[in-house]
C-alpha cells in the first residue's frame, strides 16, 4: 500500500519531531516502558518496605521494562499493520529474543555477579581485588518478571492504540 506524505509532501526525514510523536507504535512502546519503570518503584516498596526512586532508572526487577517496551511496540504494530504482516513478524521475533535474553544470559550474568561480589568480600584486606567496586547484580529477570512486563506491554499497547484510533484515526 502506498504511503502519502503528510505536512505538505515533505519527506519523512524533514517532518521533524511531530513525525516522531505521531507514531502510535513508538508512543505505545515508550509509554509501556515508562509504566513498567514507575511500577518498579512500587513493587520494590511492596517487597522491601523501602521507597527507592532509583528504581525509575535501574535495570532488573518487577516488571521487565525492556519486555514491556518491545511487547508494547509489537502490540501496536500488530493492531495497525495486521497480524499477518512482515513488520509484525519482525517485531514479534525481536520481542521473543529480548525476553529470552532477559531470562537467560542477563539473569545468569546477574547471578554470577552476586557470587563474585561475595567472593571479593571474603578476600583478605591486603588482596588487590578487595578494593573493587561491587558488580551490578540486577541485570536480568525471572520468568514472572518478564511475564508481567509482557502483560504491561500488551495492555498499554492495546489501550494506547485503541485511544489513538478513536482520537486521530488510523
Amino acid at each position: 500500500r502506498k504511503r502519502v506524505a503528510r505536512w505538505g509532501g515533505m519527506s519523512p526525514l524533514g517532518m521533524g519531531p511531530p513525525a516522531i510523536i505521531s507514531s502510535p507504535a513508538l508512543v505505545s512502546a515508550l509509554l509501556a516502558f515508562t509504566v513498567a519503570q514507575v511500577a518498579k518503584v512500587f513493587t520494590h516498596w511492596h517487597t522491601t518496605g523501602k521507597l527507592d526512586y532509583g528504581r525509575l532508572v535501574g535495570s532488573g526487577g518487577m516488571p521487565s521494562s525492556h519486555t514491556a517496551l518491545v511487547v508494547g511496540l509489537t502490540t501496536s504494530v500488530g493492531l495497525k499493520e495486521s497480524l499477518d504482516s512482515s513488520i509484525f513478524a519482525m517485531c514479534l521475533v525481536f520481542s521473543l529474543v529480548v525476553m529470552y535474553d532477559a531470562t537467560g544470559v542477563r539473569l545468569h550474568a546477574g547471578r554470577q555477579a552476586e557470587v563474585l561480589n561475595q567472593m571479593i568480600m571474603e578476600l583478605p584486606a591486603t588482596h588487590p581485588a578487595s578494593e573493587s567496586r561491587p558488580l551490578r547484580n540486577s541485570l536480568g529477570h525471572t520468568p514472572p518478571e518478564v511475564g508481567v512486563g509482557a502483560i504491561v506491554g500488551l495492555v498499554v499497547g492495546y489501550l494506547h492504540y485503541s485511544i489513538w484510533i478513536t482520537q486521530w484515526g488510523p
